[in-house]
């Protein structure tokens, strides 16, 4: 009578695991199915953004552009001394 309760113990404790471990199964695919969904979600807005990038560095897109005219800011012109970016500074070395 002993082992047969121990049994019956036994069988219900595998039981009850087995059932937690498939509840914890079923929970894990539901988040990695999310996770895709995600993930799959991301990626259509990258290949849009990419597409648009596309779009608009087409050379038909940049030769229409380039093409139009532009409402640039005039440039001015700089002070002579600003001009020898190279040399600047060279006479202050030696204080």
């Amino acid at each position: 009578m002993l082992k047969l309760m121990f049994c019956l113990l036994c069988a219900l404790l595998i039981g009850i695991a087995t059932l937690q471990m498939r509840q914890q199964q079923m929970e894990l695919k539901h988040q990695a199915a999310s996770l895709q969904h995600r993930i799959e979600k991301q990626q259509t807005k990258l290949w849009n953004q990419q597409l648009q990038i596309a779009i608009l560095t087409a050379p038909n897109a940049i030769k229409k552009t380039v093409g139009k005219e532009l409402d640039l800011v005039q440039s001015s012109d700089l002070p002579p001394d600003a001009a020898d970016w190279i040399g600047y500074g060279a006479g202050d070395e030696g204080e």
